[in-house]
């Protein structure tokens, strides 16, 4: 083990594949095959412009925040597709065909759950959604939402049980199984980005943000409150990948459009409903 307990394993990692030759395919198209990781970690990175921290701490506190959010995520899939073509391996191929298949299944979702968050906060300004909780956290009456969302997260970020694309049983690694030392950094960089940033969004949508658990606590800095809650979310997925199984691919397609998705609608239309009778006639 690389320190005490393993913990400076990763860096031993980084270290080793910085050291490494980046190894080109022969039969790859080499100008695309270089894009596809700078993309993915470009537009990872650029997600996080608009998350605020703590009360004012945030890059661009923009109207339309959530909107971008998801314009940008939506884009991670050009990545991973550009990266599978321009490889000319079948591993590659295969991976990448199912990433996106799983991403647009699951992206649609994650739309529609969020929406009666929006209803909710009466804004798409990631910094108004947090303080619409001041008085109670969303993940208390929309805890179905929750639910779903972190289903439809896991799936997002190719996270266990829904790492399909990436199935080293059956992919080797998927769309990057022909990538090496720092590209394939860059693709590992911004899939723990991403696993990141939706924890990120997690806590603003319903754990309040940099908001307090309790108002006795509003002592302790918020953007202290922000990491704890981000980082008890980041250990869930970490707990999940060491608990649950894979699931099949026609599972996951399945659960997606057959579960989830009517779910989600369902959720939209009952708290839009509800939102509207207290609203008219309370």
């Amino acid at each position: 083990m690389v320190g005490l307990y393993g913990i400076l394993q990763a860096i031993a990692d980084a270290i080793k594949l910085l050291n490494k030759e980046t190894n080109i395919p022969s039969l790859s198209n080499n100008i695309i095959f270089l894009v596809a990781p700078l993309l993915t970690i470009i537009l990872s990175f650029l997600s996080w412009v608009i998350i605020p921290f703590d009360f004012k701490i945030v890059i661009s506190d923009a109207n339309l925040g959530l909107l971008f959010l998801f314009a940008i995520s939506s884009m991670n899939i050009y990545g991973i597709l550009i990266s599978g073509w321009a490889s000319n391996s079948k591993y590659a191929f295969l991976g990448c065909l199912r990433s996106a298949s799983q991403l647009i299944s699951y992206e649609i979702s994650i739309g529609l759950v969020i929406l009666p968050v929006l209803i909710f906060s009466q804004s798409a300004n990631l910094s108004s959604i947090v303080l619409s909780q001041s008085t109670l956290f969303f993940i208390i009456p929309l805890f179905p939402s929750f639910l779903l969302f972190f289903i439809s997260a896991l799936a997002e970020t190719n996270r266990i049980p829904f790492d399909l694309p990436e199935a080293e049983s059956e992919l080797v690694s998927g769309y990057n199984v022909e990538y090496s030392s720092i590209v394939f950094v860059f693709f590992f960089l911004a899939e723990y980005s991403n696993i990141i940033l939706i924890s990120a969004l997690m806590t603003i949508l319903f754990f309040g943000g940099w908001l307090p658990l309790l108002n006795i606590l509003d002592f302790i800095p918020g953007w202290i409150w922000f990491s704890g809650k981000m980082l008890f979310l980041m250990y869930i997925f970490v707990w999940i990948r060491g608990t649950l199984p894979r699931y099949r691919f026609d599972q996951l397609m399945f659960l997606g459009w057959k579960v989830i998705l009517p779910l989600s609608l369902a959720l939209v239309f009952l708290t839009f409903g509800l939102t509207f009778f207290f609203t008219a006639f309370l």
